[in-house]
């Protein structure tokens, strides 16, 4: 069986944009399984991924209020296709982040995180898989907005990150680029 997943992150509406784009919606109707790793801001946000996700998982960020926090956990376990995931906002600083995750998060396959905007995709030296999908509406110091797409295959695991052009009123959009 095959499986895929749309990796998602410190989203940040309305603050940040004032909604999804297009591309991001159309990514969370075309996955298996929607995981957000935090920073909503509103929960409009929330609602709408639960409802148009198949499968849904999502954490609360730093920039989460008491609403949200009520809905979601700090850190989310759950295995796709014997793969273990673990998903939660902060790691702390990138320096030594591996060898931190892997100690805090023993027996999962696959961390996944925000808070930084920078997409990520590391391995740790005990095979722990670390991804941040960066933002899909706020790429800080980032080329481009990004989220990710991933897929579990008999185990395995597949990951691309994905440009995401932010959504502007009256702007039709056109194909992302990297840049």
């Amino acid at each position: 069986m095959t499986t895929s997943l749309l990796l998602l992150a410190d989203t940040h509406l309305p603050v940040r944009a004032k909604r999804l784009s297009d591309d991001v919606l159309r990514a969370v109707d075309a996955a298996d399984v929607v995981v957000h790793a935090g920073d909503w801001v509103d929960t409009a946000t929330l609602n709408l991924l639960e409802s148009r996700s198949r499968r849904f998982h999502g954490v609360y960020g730093n920039n989460d209020g008491p609403e949200l926090r009520a809905r979601l956990p700090e850190v989310a376990r759950f295995t796709v296709e014997g793969v273990r995931f673990a998903l939660v906002h902060e790691t702390g600083p990138a320096r030594k982040r591996e060898e931190r995750m892997e100690a805090a998060f023993p027996g999962v396959d696959v961390l996944v995180f925000g808070h930084s905007h920078i997409p990520w995709d590391t391995t740790g030296p005990g095979g722990l898989r670390l991804l941040n999908p960066g933002s899909p509406t706020d790429r800080r110091r980032q080329p481009v907005c990004t989220m990710m797409r991933a897929v579990v295959d008999g185990g395995r695991l597949d990951v691309e990150l994905v440009p995401v052009e932010r959504w502007q009123p009256g702007v039709r959009p056109s194909a992302p680029t990297v840049g």
